[in-house]
């Protein structure tokens, strides 16, 4: 995972250069340019790189595209070859295609001599992030961002007693956040037009975005709480009855009603950003995003703090939550790839892994996650480990793009655009699956 092609962040889009310090930055002989997108975490890497230059020499330079041209920039960047990258953190789904095509050295031979096992990192990260094809011992990059789906909400407004109590009064329970969808929709409909200090608020921000993926990361966010599977886990690329599931059907039609009941006007076309600038302007209870963006959101001066709480996403007949994060990959195409190779031995280490945590990267490495202090070291770790005990991730095919085009236009028709019904934006999403397996000759 995830954040293909989609809008994050106010980070500027800049390419980052840092020079090691004033003894060392006389002309450093090597100098490694590392590739991902422009957003909080990015900037945290460049602090925690600063210690690669200082122990190597090596210097690092950063190329960081912002998230709405990111995949296509690094996607065009490795299919021509080209040698702008000589380390990239790449999105999950690009695992299958990169392997496939050679854009990334496979890196089983180098965790052999460095003893690097891949036993040091949780294993969902190391299937998503790692490994093609899916599951085997074929390791094409080391986890290095985990990121889940999760939700933040109004904790100052949950506590108020006078909403407490008319709550309790309409639901027979304390407003609290939601352990189920739906709960969650009966706190969204809860919040949505009531009016606290003087502004009129609604219940949640969720994902609606068309042009890449955010659709298809919120309503998967539901239907994996459904129990939803992309195919038989017998039979590859058998979907018939799975992709089109009651469960499947069911969860989308869900999440069109938490749409359509409880999301601010005008909310068509909206993914990460929107829901940020949604919740830190006080218009919306609730908000489903990455993690990622939590340490960033629990320090804003107006809504973080006490005001902000943190929930994982809510289970219905299952307890699962989507995947975002991404791993790190040596370019092919470098020609400093035994450089490339020291980086990721370094970043590799417990010690650096620790760090990246304490900067505000999600380090995923035992170090960090199985440290008794973890969860309580943040307000949102606990729910963060949660999280990545149950994370599904969408294809990581070669054809990911086409098959998630084909959802996001699948999605948005029905959800946004009132076209049809539930069953039959599934069925038609599983023919699109099916068409795009057969041109790739898997069926």
């Amino acid at each position: 995972m995830k954040k293909v092609l989609a809008l994050a962040t106010a980070v500027s889009a800049a390419a980052f250069a840092f020079a090691g310090p004033a003894d060392e930055a006389q002309a450093q002989s090597k100098e490694l340019t590392l590739c991902w997108a422009a957003w909080d975490p990015a900037n945290a890497l460049v602090e925690l790189s600063k210690d690669f230059t200082a122990q190597s020499g090596i210097g690092m330079k950063f190329e960081f595209v912002p998230w709405p041209n990111f995949a296509d920039r690094m996607l065009n960047e490795l299919n021509s070859g080209g040698k702008l990258c000589d380390l990239l953190i790449g999105d999950s789904q690009w695992i299958g295609g990169s392997a496939e095509n050679g854009h990334y050295v496979k890196l089983n031979e180098f965790f052999d001599k460095e003893a690097i096992s891949m036993d040091n990192f949780l294993p969902a990260t190391v299937y998503a992030y790692s490994t093609w094809p899916k599951g085997s011992p074929n390791y094409w990059a080391l986890p290095a961002m985990g990121d889940a789906l999760g939700w933040v909400y109004r904790k100052d407004w949950f506590s108020r007693p006078e909403l407490q109590a008319d709550f309790k009064a309409k639901h027979g329970r304390d407003l609290a956040p939601p352990t189920t969808w739906s709960e969650l929709k009966e706190v969204s409909e809860f919040f949505q037009g009531r009016e606290i200090d003087g502004k009129k608020i609604y219940g949640a921000a969720i994902f609606t975005e068309r042009g890449s993926e955010g659709i298809t990361m919120g309503a998967t966010a539901a239907l994996y709480s459904w129990g939803f599977e992309y195919q038989n886990p017998d039979k590859p690329y058998d979907m018939e009855g799975f992709v089109n599931s009651a469960a499947a059907v069911e969860a989308l039609d869900f999440y069109k009603g938490l749409y359509k009941c409880c999301t601010p006007p005008g909310y068509t076309d909206s993914y990460m950003q929107e829901g940020l600038d949604a919740f830190k302007s006080g218009q919306v209870a609730m908000m489903m995003n990455w993690f990622a963006f939590f340490p960033g959101l629990h320090k804003d001066p107006v809504v973080g703090g006490d005001r902000i709480g943190f929930f994982v996403n809510p289970g219905q007949k299952v307890e699962a939550s989507t995947l975002g994060g991404q791993g790190i990959s040596v370019v092919a195409y470098s020609d400093k790839q035994e450089e490339a190779l020291q980086y990721i031995k370094w970043f590799a280490g417990a010690d650096v892994q620790k760090k990246w945590w304490s900067l505000g990267g999600y380090a995923v490495h035992n170090a960090v996650v199985q440290d008794p202090g973890f969860e309580a070291s943040a307000p949102f770790a606990a729910d963060f480990l949660k999280a990545m005990s149950g994370v599904q991730d969408f294809w990581q095919e070669p054809a990911y793009a086409e098959l998630m085009l084909a959802m996001q236009k699948r999605f948005h028709d029905f959800v946004v655009a009132d076209q049809g019904t539930a069953q039959e934006a599934m069925d038609k999403l599983k023919e699109d699956w099916v068409e795009v397996f057969e041109d790739e000759g898997k069926l």
